[in-house]
């Protein structure tokens, strides 16, 4: 028996979407049309914040309480309208990567059972120079969301003597992802050194909170500056993204004056759209005022003479020049 299919109108095209009723949050109660309309009512700023870059697709055939993968190729059969373009990973490889650029493709996606979107930090007019600079603040066991936003604060002050603007949005769990656009004029290892070495001048500030260790053993309940998300390739969940969580979370830009006793848990694909309608998009003009990284490079380089080398890559890049030993402290031959 063929499945039940509707017809959904986005940006001026009619979308076929196959089991509409399917539960793709079934804690939340939440379908596969639920999730489809949402993309839909927060097109516009979406495609803002998402749109016109690389993206990865993780995509759920069952539910979100069931197996996922990625896509980052263009299916085949996919619609004129889903837009790709060639990029370079860090093995050297290049191959075509999607893109959206429109409400319809969004939709799509949904179609083709994709939970969360993961764009590149770069346009797709020039894959290899990120526009953003990227933070993701981690919390670890027994910190709680405040803690995470004490540190958003103390970044927001570390990058603002570097003369740049950070934005902030939650992750959808329990961490916040924190953002300064830039102009593009330094390719992804620069910027990567950029967030270390804002990461290591916020854990100078505030040595007991936080930390730029890549191994969990030595991170205690610190929060985690995860500078590796500034790497080509590496990516985490785009403004207006649903995530994988019961209760059908959302990664929602906020300001600075509501962050303060905030729960990240509240936003959610039934209150995202609202929360549009009566507040509108925070991150409005989001790119207006790209700033320039030359100050954090000097703190980087600055750090590099007092003798503060590279930090470890994730395990599935190469090795790269000055990187230390990929093995645990814990495990490390003396």
């Amino acid at each position: 028996m063929a499945s039940e299919r509707i017809t959904l109108e986005a940006g001026g095209r009619e979308i076929s979407l196959s089991s509409p009723g399917r539960e793709v949050w079934p804690e939340a109660g939440i379908t596969k049309r639920d999730l489809a309309e949402y993309l839909i009512a927060v097109a516009e700023p979406f495609l803002a914040h998402n749109g016109d870059r690389p993206v990865s697709l993780e995509r759920f055939p069952a539910s979100v309480d069931g197996d996922s993968f990625f896509s980052k190729n263009p299916p085949k059969g996919a619609p004129d309208y889903v837009e790709s373009v060639p990029v370079t990973y860090n093995s050297g490889r290049r191959h075509r990567q999607l893109v959206l650029t429109e409400p319809a493709a969004i939709v799509w996606a949904a179609q083709m059972n994709t939970v969360v979107f993961h764009p590149w930090a770069s346009l797709a007019s020039d894959t290899d120079r990120p526009v953003e600079l990227r933070i993701d603040l981690d919390p670890q066991p027994g910190n709680d969301f405040a803690d995470v936003v004490y540190a958003a604060h103390g970044m927001r002050e570390v990058l603002a003597e570097a003369g740049l603007e950070l934005w902030v949005k939650t992750s959808g769990n329990r961490g916040i992802h924190a953002f300064c656009p830039i102009d593009p004029e330094w390719e992804f290892l620069d910027v990567r050194h950029a967030v270390i070495a804002a990461g290591r001048e916020l854990e100078r500030r505030m040595p007991e909170r936080v930390t730029t260790n890549w191994w969990k053993e030595e991170r205690g309940d610190r929060i985690f500056v995860d500078y590796n998300q500034a790497n080509r390739d590496r990516t985490m969940a785009g403004a207006y993204s649903p995530r994988p969580l019961p209760q059908a979370t959302v990664s929602t830009p906020v300001t600075w004056d509501e962050l303060d006793g905030l729960d990240p848990h509240a936003f959610t694909i039934r209150t995202v759209t609202e929360r549009l309608r009566d507040v509108g998009d925070p991150w409005a003009g989001f790119a207006e005022r790209p700033g320039r990284i030359e100050t954090l490079l000097q703190w980087w380089q600055r750090d590099l003479d007092d003798g503060l080398g590279e930090l470890p890559f994730p395990p599935d890049f190469p090795k790269m020049p000055g990187e230390p030993p990929r093995v645990q402290p814990s495990r490390a031959k003396k």
